[in-house]
């Protein structure tokens, strides 16, 4: 199908919508109706079924362009719920079932701004995957849609759910590191994370190809950048958005920090010369006007050198196993110097998810909202635009535009 196929198909769906957009009233005893968008390897649909009883929710629909991902979803809501739920290839049929309050976005990086601004409108609220956007015009299209609906949205950063996050935040504000001046991140790998999704068998009769492809310039049927749609920068930039998303939330969590000042990076494929597309390298540098540089590398073709540390004026927080109780260094020579070794005792806070569907029921705002997730999206797309530019970047947070300087 051709783009401007695609995007008379797009425009007869958001008619069928349209009449759903305030969707539906939901009672203090009614029960929540999720539909799941994309039923890969995330993780989002166990989540959400784990979390059913104690949030009253019920999935009600899976939606896959691959037949035997679909069918697999199907079958463990059905073992989950006792009954079978709805099924849909495209996400449009999804979003004009007036009956679905909320749906789970977890489809490849392509499809995240469009699927987001097309639920908000539908009425839905939404939960939507990491990295929010692919590009700046995109985000700044779902970001402005979200706030015009009054939707609750997750974005799905859920390292900042995590107690021992919660609890270094908590550190972190109180003065408990001193003057913070650099924050790090190693991630390192043997292999590229999309090796091993590329490794998944998959028949062109099983899928809606059109659909996978949304808005990308039409080609073949190709198995690979199918199955392994994280290898290739049509839909999926790399590392400097897949992983860098989490780190950098993270940060302004953990700081109150929002969007970088400047930023320069460089990167490329060192390691695994292949047909895929995305970067097998990177490293990144960003300077905030909180007074802090921030540095993150990712490099596949080693496991060894990984680490996230904060490093302030009283000693470094060391958080590279960021689930666990982040441990404390102290800095000698500094007279007010942390103790060694000490870890931070962890706060309470609420699983991602269960917060997203608890959200959902009182309306207030979730543990990482659209702002959070623009916010990851610009020092992601910052990173991004200095490696392709060959340059250092700005950010203007009143013109919402990344410039060369």
């Amino acid at each position: 199908m051709s783009e401007s196929g695609w995007n008379r198909r797009r425009f007869v769906a958001a008619a069928s919508v349209s009449a759903a957009a305030a969707g539906r009233a939901i009672g203090a005893n009614d029960r929540l109706s999720v539909a799941i968008v994309g039923c890969g390897g995330r993780g989002l649909l166990k989540e959400v079924l784990g979390f059913s009883t104690a949030t009253n929710s019920e999935v009600t629909v899976v939606c896959d362009t691959w037949r035997q991902q679909r069918e697999k979803a199907a079958a463990a809501v059905a073992e989950a719920n006792g009954r079978q739920p709805k099924t849909a290839v495209r996400y449009q049929d999804v979003l004009a079932m007036k009956d679905v309050d909320a749906v789970v976005i977890g489809t490849p990086d392509h499809q995240h701004c469009t699927m987001l601004r097309d639920s908000v409108r539908a009425g839905k609220d939404a939960y939507i995957e990491k990295p929010l956007a692919m590009n700046l015009k995109e985000a700044l299209e779902a970001v402005d849609a979200v706030k015009q609906s009054g939707r609750i949205v997750q974005v799905g950063t859920q390292v900042r759910s995590f107690a021992s996050s919660a609890a270094g935040r908590a550190f972190v504000r109180s003065g408990g590191l001193g003057s913070i001046f650099k924050i790090e991140q190693s991630r390192n790998a043997y292999r590229p994370y999309w090796h091993s999704y590329a490794q998944r068998p998959v028949e062109q009769a099983d899928v809606d190809w059109e659909s996978f492809l949304m808005h990308v310039k039409h080609r073949p049927w190709n198995a690979d950048q199918y199955a392994g749609w994280y290898g290739y920068r049509d839909f999926s930039l790399g590392p400097q958005t897949g992983l860098l998303s989490h780190f950098i939330d993270l940060v302004h969590f953990v700081t109150g920090a929002k969007f970088p000042q400047k930023a320069t990076a460089m990167g490329g494929t060192f390691r695994w010369k292949d047909a895929r597309t995305a970067p097998d390298s990177f490293e990144a540098l960003f300077e905030y006007e909180e007074g802090f540089l921030v540095r993150y590398n990712t490099s596949f073709g080693t496991s060894s050198n990984n680490f996230l540390k904060f490093f302030g004026t009283r000693g470094v927080m060391d958080a590279t196993q960021w689930a666990r109780p982040w441990v404390l260094a102290g800095q000698p020579g500094e007279p007010d110097s942390l103790p060694q070794g000490a870890t931070i005792p962890e706060v309470g806070s609420t699983p991602h998810m269960k917060n997203w569907l608890e959200c959902i029921r009182n309306r207030k705002e979730p543990n990482a909202p659209i702002e959070a997730g623009f916010q990851h999206a610009v020092a992601c797309l910052m990173a991004e635009e200095s490696w392709v530019r060959g340059c250092r970047v700005t950010f203007d947070p009143a013109k919402r535009k990344i410039m060369a300087g």
